[in-house]
Order: structure tokens, then C-alpha cells, then sequence
């Protein structure tokens, strides 16, 4: 047969070697996620998903991997180009792509009682960042019933809102799709300006800003909270003061710089009255932390704001959320390491506790990482599109950083649109990399690791 036929041997050969092939966690998740992705690309080039009757598999392509990576970024517009089937194949991505492809195998498993092996069970601590399996069914269903309750609430609230504008069935599904997109840190919407028709529409503002900022968090934070409020724990474990402390202390400092540098900006808050400045260098300031909604036109914001922007959206939010970038307890250590090295201290400590040397140098790794993805992809870009060097780099930091903000391309759509198909599919592996972690595709990268049986003298160095 094989004799007869040879590419049914060479099948049968490669089909044998994938079987034989011992993925990891970390690297079957991310194999996962753009399987998911393709899927649905090739559910938006369906002709009656889109309102022209069909579109690129590229531009179907990088419009799904911007819902399943959380991002936002845009080549096309959202309400006018697709029609209500590819919005809702987009909010099912976006829904996805927030629970993660673990905990959704989880809940599939659940509902067909089958039961939660271990291979699951590392999956699910990869992309819920959780340090041990212990609980980790429970901790599931705490994230879908958080996520839903949360999602519900919002879409009622908004929904209220838009029905003096719509009605009331169009302003359900408007409340919905807008609360799913701020819950999961996407930030894509069914107007084409985004919110900017809504900046100081302060019902709008509060409950999109509160769900992003719970969206943001992280689930671990609220396991931590409610094992605290029925007794299971007596404190708030490290983590969680860092995550919270670090968010509050990145919202409020946001808001005062934003306001600061564009408070004489003639084009966006200038004419605005003072609490009107306040609320939208506000929402900016939490947007810019990886969820991707405005409220102003950013192409017209100064440089100064755009770079400062930049490093919010590097930050990003906290671990085992919808969010991206760095997260906040990676910021937060790098920041207790330095000013414990220049007070001459030879422990990185926070709260009362000593932070785990490894863990320090796992922060600057990872910072690292993110700065040189970052830089690198900007000069690729730069040397391949002919567009404002900062204008690329913010565009590079919101995908990296799973954002979804863009300098725009003088209309409704992002910079995004603007790049050649090369320039795309940057964009594309920035998403998918912010997206997953640096730290994620380096275990996907490298399967193994050598454990050193002795050790080198120590190396005289002189740095500074």
C-alpha cells in the first residue's frame, strides 16, 4: 500500500511523530490559541459575516487574532463592516479569548463529566498563572461565575443608558457586546468612534472604567479576597497588596499625568471644562493599562501623552487576567528592587516579606523581554512602513501589550491599516506574543532544562 501510494507512508510517518512528540503545558496552549484564531478567521471569510460579502483571509485573520489576544486593533470597522453574525463570531472570540483555551476545555470537560486530568490541570496553572493545582476546578468556576456576574451587571447598566438612543433590544445588545469587550481588557466597539460620543457621559465612563479595572486585576486577587471573607484565610497574601497597590498607584498617577501633559492641548482637553479633563484623562489612564476604549481621538493627543501612554500600556495589568503587558507585581518588584539596592539592602522586600531572589531576576527577564519585543518590532516596522517613528512604537506597545489604542489612520480604523501586509502580520505575532507572554513562548521554545550538577567561581564584574 505504502509502495503503491508513498504519500500515504510519508502521512502516516508525520502523523506518528506528532503522537510521539511530548508537548508540555506551555507549549500545547499556545499551539491551542492559534488554532482557535484560525478557526476564526475562516468563520469571518463566510460571505454573511461580513456586509460586502466577504474579505481577505489576512484582514479575517489579524481581526481574530486582535479579539482572541484581547487587543482591539482594527483594519476594519467593526459596526459597518461586518455584519451581526461576524460581530457575534467576534465576541465569542473575545469571550474566548478572556476565559482562556484551558479554562474553557475545563468547563467543556465539566459538562460532559468527564474528568479533569493533569495534563488539564498544568494547562490551566500556564494561563491562570496560579502557583499550585490545588483547587484549580473550583477556581474555574469562581472565574466564570466572577466573569458573568460582572459582564451581566455591566451590559444592564449600559444597555439602560443606550436605550434613550436606540431601542431597547438594539441597546441590550449594545450593553452586552460593549460589557464583554470592557470586562476582557478588548477593546473593540460597536461605534465606530469608539466612546468618544460618550466622554462625559459619567454612567458610561464608571461602568466601563470599574469593568476594566476588575477585568484587570486578575482572578487571583479575587480568590484571594473571598477565601478571606468566608474564613478560609486571615490576611491578604502578598500578591494581592501588590496587585491592588500597584493598580491604584498606575490609575491615579495616570490621570494627573495625562491631565498634565494635555491640559494646553488645544485639540483634545483644553476646551474641555475642568471635571470633563478629570473624566477623560481618567478613563485614559485606566484604558491605557490594556483595554483599548477611548473617549478622544488619540492622533490628535501631544507627543509627551503618547509616550507616557506607552508606558502604561507596557505595564499592563495584573497576572491571571484578561489583561497584557508586564503586569503590575512584575512593575512593582522591579521598582521594590531598585530602590532596595539603593538604600543598600541585600533583600527585595515588600509588605513584611522578602521577595524570592529568582523571582526578581524572573522581573527584570521578563521586562526585559518586553522592551527588546517592543524596540524590535518598531525598527522592523520602521524600516518597512513609512509612518511617524512614535506613532509606530505606540502601535507596537498597544499590540505587545494586548492594548488595542491606535494613533489611527485618519479615520475610523487603526494605524494598523495602513501597513502593508507585512507590516500586518507584525502586528499579528506582537499580539499573539503580548498576548501569551515572552516568558510563555520561551517554555514553548525550549522544552528542557539541563540541571547543573556543579557550579562556576564566582565572576568579578565591574557594572554602573
Amino acid at each position: 500500500m505504502e509502495q503503491a501510494f508513498p504519500q500515504v507512508g510519508f502521512t502516516k510517518r508525520i502523523l506518528g511523530r506528532v503522537r510521539e512528540a511530548r508537548f508540555t503545558a506551555a507549549q500545547i496552549v499556545p499551539l491551542a490559541f492559534l488554532g482557535v484564531i484560525l478557526a476564526g478567521a475562516l468563520l469571518l471569510m463566510v460571505p454573511f459575516a461580513t456586509t460586502g460579502g466577504g474579505i481577505r483571509f489576512l484582514d479575517a485573520l489579524f481581526t481574530m487574532t486582535s479579539a482572541i489576544c484581547l487587543t482591539g486593533l482594527i483594519v476594519l470597522d467593526t459596526p459597518n463592516d461586518f455584519s451581526t453574525f461576524g460581530q457575534l463570531v467576534i465576541l465569542l472570540g473575545i469571550q474566548v479569548g478572556g476565559f482562556g483555551y484551558s479554562t474553557m476545555a475545563t468547563l467543556l470537560l465539566l459538562a460532559l463529566g468527564r474528568r479533569i486530568g493533569l495534563r488539564e490541570r498544568m494547562m490551566m496553572m500556564e494561563v491562570l498563572s496560579t502557583l499550585s493545582m490545588e483547587g484549580l476546578v473550583r477556581f474555574v468556576k469562581v472565574i466564570v461565575a466572577i466573569t458573568l456576574l460582572a459582564e451581566g451587571t455591566g451590559a444592564l447598566i449600559l444597555a439602560a443608558r443606550f436605550s434613550s438612543e436606540m431601542d431597547p433590544l438594539r441597546a441590550l445588545y449594545f450593553g452586552v457586546f460593549h460589557a464583554v469587550s470592557a470586562f476582557n481588557n478588548a477593546g473593540f466597539s460597536l461605534f465606530s468612534e469608539s466612546l468618544l460620543h460618550y466622554r462625559s457621559d459619567v454612567t458610561v465612563n464608571l461602568t466601563v472604567t470599574v469593568l476594566i479595572v476588575l477585568g484587570g486585576v486578575g482572578f487571583l486577587v479575587f480568590r484571594d479576597i473571598l477565601d478571606n471573607l468566608h474564613g478560609d484565610r486571615f490576611r491578604l497574601s502578598t500578591h494581592t497588596k501588590l496587585a491592588l497597590a500597584v493598580t491604584g498607584l498606575l490609575i491615579v498617577g495616570g490621570t494627573a499625568g495625562i491631565w498634565a501633559f494635555e491640559i494646553h492641548n488645544e485639540k483634545t482637553l483644553a476646551p474641555l471644562p475642568m471635571g470633563e479633563q478629570i473624566l477623560v484623562a481618567y478613563f485614559h489612564s485606566v484604558s491605557a493599562r490594556t483595554a483599548g476604549l477611548s473617549t478622544i481621538d488619540l492622533g490628535l493627543v501631544a507627543n509627551p501623552t503618547l509616550y507616557f501612554l506607552i508606558l502604561l500600556m507596557v505595564v499592563g495589568g495584573s497576572p491571571g487576567s484578561t489583561t497584557g503587558g508586564i503586569k503590575t507585581t512584575t512593575f512593582g518588584i522591579i521598582c521594590a528592587a531598585i530602590w532596595g539596592t539603593l538604600k543598600g539592602r541585600a533583600d527585595v522586600m515588600m509588605f513584611h516579606r522578602r521577595v524570592p531572589p529568582e523571582l526578581v531576576t524572573k522581573a527584570f527577564v521578563l521586562s526585559g523581554l518586553a522592551l527588546g519585543l517592543v524596540t524590535g518590532f518598531t525598527l522592523v516596522l520602521s524600516s518597512s512602513e513609512n509612518q511617524d517613528f512614535l506613532r509606530l512604537m505606540f502601535e507596537v506597545a498597544s499590540a505587545a501589550g494586548t492594548v488595542g489604542l491606535s494613533t489611527g489612520n485618519g479615520g475610523t480604523l487603526s494605524l494598523s491599516a495602513l501597513f502593508s501586509d507585512f507590516g500586518k502580520c507584525v502586528i499579528m505575532a506582537t499580539m499573539v506574543l503580548g498576548r501569551l507572554g515572552p516568558l510563555a513562548i520561551g517554555l514553548f521554545a525550549i522544552r528542557t532544562h539541563e540541571e547543573l550538577r556543579y557550579r562556576f567561581p564566582l565572576a568579578k564584574v565591574v557594572i554602573g
